[in-house]
């Protein structure tokens, strides 16, 4: 059995969770405030990817990453940088892909903390960064740990959008998803089952092990 596909996989999946981690919880928070037009349209945005087929997402991505048209030729003559079949592109998919399943869960945190919590820390004189990471962010934990592994999950199953960005080129984008299909294409149902297993006991191990931690933490009223 070839590993090298479990391992681009866990690799996408960490990659793109550490990125969305960095991005979408300041997006999320400032999504939780006030609500404005622009927000209003960034989150209808950012929820696309939850509603639309992965191929529509998948082929308009490849579009726009192509060396010949737009964004992908600015990146290919200005930085060398080609998205279209490489383990780039398969981040930079990823990230847009499963971005509503870092952000809809943080931001729902957010919103239900009491305004008063943050009130309470410019009170004694913290500044609003302060605030943000000691006081808003410790308060949410749970529901950033939910958003991670979300996130983690969806992007280690992915198959629609990176066979439409990455293609399937062995050691270089073919990832656990793209060779269980390669292995029932060719009627290699044992190979296909031993993938589709290790992904399924990692899924579920990781998941199971934040449902154990959120249930020995204690409980935050305001989460």
């Amino acid at each position: 059995m070839d590993f090298e596909p479990i391992y681009l996989s866990l690799k996408l999946a960490l990659i793109t969770t550490a990125i969305l981690l960095v991005i979408g919880i300041p997006v999320a928070y400032w999504l939780s405030g006030k609500s404005t037009m622009a927000k209003i349209i960034l989150e209808a945005l950012i929820t696309m990817p939850l509603v639309l087929p992965p191929s529509v997402l998948g082929f308009y991505l490849l579009l726009a990453f192509s060396p010949n048209n737009g964004f992908g030729k600015w990146l290919h003559e200005h930085l060398n940088l080609q998205l279209v079949f490489s383990f780039e592109g398969l981040v930079f998919a990823s990230i847009i892909y499963s971005l509503p399943f870092m952000i809809s869960p943080v931001k729902s945190a957010f919103s239900h903390l009491p305004e008063t919590l943050a009130q309470a820390s410019y009170t004694m004189g913290k500044t609003r960064w302060q605030t943000f990471i000691y006081v808003l962010l410790p308060n949410i934990k749970a529901s950033i740990y939910t958003a991670a592994v979300l996130t983690f999950a969806h992007t280690l199953g992915e198959f629609g959008v990176v066979l439409m960005i990455g293609g399937n080129i062995p050691g270089v984008t073919k990832v656990a998803s793209i060779a269980i299909y390669d292995a029932v294409e060719t009627m290699d149902y044992h190979a296909a089952n031993q993938y589709a297993l290790i992904l399924f006991a990692i899924t579920f191990a990781i998941v199971l092990a934040v449902f154990i931690f959120n249930k020995k933490a204690v409980k935050n009223p305001f989460e």
